[in-house]
């Protein structure tokens, strides 16, 4: 069975989370924005064996130690969307502007496109491109679990900002209710930031896309 847990990391309190199946203890770690060190300390708790990056998108909170984590560790990243390149080569003066550590630029293993998907222990996990916070942004969607780790896609309440250079307000939209909607009311999503919800809940209530 596919398991995960969640550790808000960073400043920015980012929701890092750990994909794993319960028997291989097999790992896949999404958005490793930084505080690696007590990453990796909860993973050995969980006896979990890290073997791939998953990227939502390039923002400092959320890539900030990818780098670092996949030379430390020789680990593939897989993701985002090639729309975050230019966010990508620009970590480090993204790291510089919000007082992060520094940060590397990478190149990932594997970029996503919609449609595509990833691979833990044979559990597979679905790739929707979700542009508008950024314009590369994917979501994970496990239809087993009836999880999807959307970044900063969705929240609780909310939705992602779009004044950042290359956001836009109505593709975010459309990304939500056009790709996340389509999920199902009962799908939880583990959003970037805050508590988790479900997308009925939202339907329902957000004051963003409430009624779409």
């Amino acid at each position: 069975m596919l398991r995960y847990f969640t550790l808000p990391v960073t400043p920015f309190q980012q929701n890092c989370s750990v994909v794993y199946d319960d028997q291989t203890r097999q790992a896949a770690i999404i958005d490793p924005g930084g505080d690696l060190d007590r990453l990796l300390a909860e993973i050995d708790r969980h006896g979990l064996k890290l073997e791939q990056i998953w990227q939502t998108h390039a923002h400092i909170d959320h890539a900030g130690g990818t780098a670092e984590l996949a030379r430390r560790l020789d680990l593939p990243i897989i993701g985002p969307h090639p729309g975050d390149q230019f966010w990508i080569t620009g970590l480090p003066q993204q790291g510089a502007m919000f007082g992060f550590p520094p940060a590397e630029p990478f190149v990932p293993t594997r970029w996503l496109q919609d449609g595509d998907t990833v691979e833990l222990a044979g559990h597979v996990l679905n790739v929707r491109h979700c542009p508008g916070h950024t314009p590369g942004h994917v979501v994970f969607h496990s239809p087993e679990m009836q999880r999807a780790f959307v970044g900063d896609v969705l929240f609780a309440g909310s939705i992602g900002r779009t004044d950042f250079p290359q956001g836009n307000h109505e593709q975010l939209i459309a990304s939500i209710t056009q790709r996340l909607w389509p999920m199902g009311d009962e799908t939880v999503f583990i959003p970037g930031h805050g508590p988790e919800s479900t997308f009925g809940r939202e339907r329902q209530t957000n004051p963003y896309v409430g009624g779409t």
